[in-house]
């Protein structure tokens, strides 16, 4: 059966440790080990989360992972 909500993992696992957050997904390392287990509303709410942590990260040269389409202006 096919998860509701697809992880937003790219397979660049790499956690900065003044965020607290991966370099490639934009998840902290408990949102990460819970994501499999986390009921569709709170993996809806982490995913709400990546854009502004995606774009914090760009801005300080941490960022690893592509940069989806839907935020290119944000870029």
């Amino acid at each position: 059966m096919k998860p509701a909500v697809a992880s937003p993992c790219v397979n660049i696992c790499q956690m900065d440790a003044a965020t607290g957050w991966c370099r490639g997904c934009a998840r902290s390392i408990n949102e990460i080990a819970g994501w499999g287990g986390a009921p569709e509303t709170v993996q809806r709410h982490i995913l709400d989360q990546l854009p502004g942590r995606r774009l914090e990260m760009r801005r300080h040269g941490l960022w690893l992972g592509p940069w989806p389409q839907s935020e290119e202006q944000d870029r």
